[in-house]
């Protein structure tokens, strides 16, 4: 399966898996959004797994928002897996 991501109001709804193969999709999207916004937020309603490799890239986003001063969000109560390997501020 693959990685849709879709913008809903400001928000980025990731559909899928996030995995080795759809990792760089997904990171290089979301850092192009974090150079050009004040705010990035993605919610994870529709990820049905996710990888070690997935995980390690939503802790560099969120490094990557820190660094230039932007906000980085993850919503929704998709892959647990997230809230319960990643150390990092999460809003449900």
């Amino acid at each position: 399966m693959s990685l849709n991501i879709k913008e809903n109001n400001g928000v980025f709804l990731l559909e899928g898996i996030v995995n080795t193969a759809t990792s760089k999709k997904f990171k290089d999207r979301l850092e192009f959004l974090l150079t050009y916004t004040k705010s990035v937020t993605i919610n994870i309603e529709k990820v049905s797994a996710i990888d070690n490799h997935g995980l390690h890239v939503i802790q560099e986003l969120f490094q990557i928002a820190k660094t230039k001063n932007k906000s980085f969000s993850v919503i929704g109560y998709g892959c647990k897996t997230i809230y319960q390997t990643v150390e990092i501020p999460f809003r449900a």
